[in-house]
């Protein structure tokens, strides 16, 4: 009888550790990523079956996962010391840093070799080098060491809707380097308004986050300049006939406004900032991005 409820807790316990891995994959970055990748691969001129489309995606889901598992692996350090991120796995003893390890390369290999046996090499490549790109580049080189770390690092985040686009057509052409350069020239607005009101979480955990580095004057000047960049990149795949009016209309719309919020913030006083603003400017910019990659999609559609 006490054998049965022994193994009765052990198998709770057991299944108990599937959240906290579930929460090493990172699931709200997941989600951008399923989104982007399937814009990618809807927008693509070849169709793609449903079944294959949704392993595929399905796959580069799991391959982004890993990325966000081997991420945290190597950061648990950082992660203990911020009040955004103290409450991850590893920092309250949920799981060990092995057990993140371990998982996070066993769905890299996993994700890898799935996308090759059921799309093609160009994108398995693409996939691997977007987990590497994410885990040597970014999180081991860049992020302790320059300010640049999120301009630079920002390269993996913008990959996944070029893998949809590659899962579709099994190659690169200059359509999907819309997408990647939507995605990259966002990154750094976005990231650096969350750092000026996280500044010190950064600081306390060593991190060169521009607000630190160059003072909150450089980095509001810098969002600002990332914001407005965002209007040749709107303008660009009209130019090449990607995107029609509709897009252009509404993506300037949308940019128009970015530029409003992220002006308002660098005119704000010297050496200070509204943190209203740059929670605002954080919020928008999630759904902005959002916003864009939906009218990519319905601009194809319609």
């Amino acid at each position: 009888m006490q054998s049965t409820i022994v193994r009765a807790k052990r198998s709770s316990t057991d299944l108990g550790i599937i959240p906290e891995l579930l929460k090493l994959m990172k699931p709200r970055v997941m989600s951008l990523v399923i989104f982007t990748c399937a814009v990618g691969l809807l927008t693509a001129p070849n169709s793609v079956p449903f079944i294959d489309a949704s392993i595929g995606i399905l796959i580069v889901a799991i391959g982004a996962g890993a990325a966000g598992a081997l991420n945290m692996w190597y950061e648990a350090d950082l992660d203990k010391l911020m009040t955004r991120t103290c409450l991850r796995p590893i920092p309250r003893g949920k799981l060990n840093r092995n057990q993140a390890l371990y998982f996070g390369v066993s769905l890299s290999v996993l994700s890898v070799v799935s996308l090759y046996y059921f799309t093609n090499p160009l994108s398995s490549f693409l996939l691997f080098f977007t987990i590497f790109f994410y885990l040597v580049v970014y999180t081991i080189w860049l992020k302790r060491r320059t300010p640049q770390n999120i301009v630079i690092g920002g390269a993996a985040g913008a990959l996944p809707p070029v893998i949809g686009w590659t899962i579709a057509t099994n190659s690169l052409s200059l359509e999907p380097l819309v997408f990647f350069l939507t995605i990259f020239i966002w990154t750094p607005s976005h990231f650096w308004a969350l750092s000026l009101y996280k500044a010190k979480d950064y600081k306390k955990a060593k991190i060169p986050m521009l607000p630190i580095t160059n003072g909150i004057e450089n980095t509001k000047k810098n969002i600002f300049i990332y914001s407005l960049l965002m209007i040749p990149t709107i303008i660009f795949p009209y130019t090449i006939g990607f995107v029609t009016e509709l897009f252009l209309i509404l993506g300037l719309t949308l940019t128009i406004y970015y530029n409003h919020i992220c002006f308002k913030l660098y005119k704000f006083k010297k050496n200070k900032f509204d943190i209203k603003t740059a929670k605002h400017i954080f919020a928008y910019s999630i759904f902005y991005l959002f916003l864009l990659f939906v009218l990519f999609l319905l601009d194809k559609l319609i």
